[in-house]
């Protein structure tokens, strides 16, 4: 599968942690910055990820910043991102299986590595149930249809 991953420097060491996890595990990561520990906003590297995933680049998504709310927030503006906020395995495992989650927002302040390693394995292997979900989340979907799409916001 390929992912496309970003943070801020909050975010930065999980962010480190998990891409090395994801890469070990055979999916293509593409890391979207930011590369370092120095202080950046993380709407520029949540747009990065989320654009990815909007555009068809990556199949998947993972943001890291210190709560995983910013982040989230942010890449839910772009059409056809389902961002979800997780700090344990149930909520991405829910947020996969009803809601077709396409990326995964992490808060490096408020999970360990090792939880961390563990959402992300239930992230990225949990599919979606479809059936009754599928009806949400397309209505989910179709109420993202005012304002500008990804194309006009880069």
């Amino acid at each position: 599968m390929k992912i496309a991953i970003g943070s801020d420097h909050a975010g930065f060491p999980l962010k480190e942690h998990v891409r090395a996890q994801a890469g070990a595990a055979g999916h293509e990561v593409a890391d979207k910055g930011t590369f370092s520990g120095e202080s950046v906003d993380y709407p520029d590297f949540a747009a990065k990820v989320a654009l990815a995933v909007a555009r068809g680049e990556a199949e998947r998504g993972i943001v890291v910043c210190g709560t995983g709310l910013g982040v989230a927030m942010t890449a839910n503006r772009f059409r056809g991102v389902r961002a979800a906020p997780c700090t344990g395995e149930f909520a991405a495992e829910m947020a996969r299986r009803h809601n077709d989650a396409n990326v995964l927002c992490l808060g490096g302040r408020l999970v360990t590595k090792e939880l961390a390693e563990r959402i992300v394995d239930v992230f990225l292997s949990t599919p979606f149930d479809g059936g009754r979900h599928a009806r949400r989340v397309a209505k989910i979907d179709a109420s993202t249809g005012e304002g500008p799409g990804p194309e006009e916001d880069r």
